[in-house]
C-alpha cells in the first residue's frame, strides 16, 4: 500500500506570472508605505534598519578568496603572449582568466608602489 501525503505536506503549486503582470500589478497600501519608507531611508543614507542577522560572517578562508572589487575604469585592449602553463594555471582557477591577469598585475603594481613609498619615507 502506497504512502499518502497529508494535506499539510502537499507541495504548493507554483504560480507563473509575467513581467508585465508584476510591473502593472496594483500595490497594496502596506506595500506602498513600505516602499516609501525604504526610499526615504535610502535618500537619507540611513541603513540602520537593515537586518543583517541572517547573513553569516565571512570566514578567514572566504575573506582570503575574495577578489578585488574593480574600479570602473576604461581598460586598454592589448595583445600579449603568455607561456602555455601560465594560461593553463589561470584557466584552472575558473572563469575570468583574462580579468585575473589584470588583477595580478594591479596587485603587483600597488605592492611595488607601496614598497617604493616606504623606501622614500625611510
Amino acid at each position: 500500500m502506497g504512502k499518502t501525503l497529508s494535506e499539510s505536506s502537499q507541495p504548493e503549486r507554483l504560480i507563473r506570472v509575467s513581467a508585465n503582470y508584476i510591473r502593472n500589478r496594483k500595490l497594496t497600501e502596506e506595500e506602498e508605505r513600505t516602499i516609501e519608507r525604504i526610499a526615504a531611508e535610502q535618500a537619507a543614507d540611513d541603513d540602520s534598519n537593515i537586518d543583517y542577522s541572517d547573513i553569516p560572517p565571512l570566514t578567514e578562508e572566504e575573506i582570503a578568496r575574495v577578489m578585488r572589487a574593480r574600479d570602473v575604469r576604461r581598460k586598454v585592449p592589448i595583445s600579449v603572449r603568455l607561456d602555455r602553463e601560465v594560461v593553463d594555471w589561470l584557466k584552472s582557477k575558473g572563469q575570468g582568466h583574462l580579468t585575473r591577469i589584470n588583477d595580478i598585475l594591479l596587485n603587483l603594481m600597488e605592492a611595488e608602489r607601496a614598497a617604493g613609498s616606504r623606501q622614500h619615507s625611510e
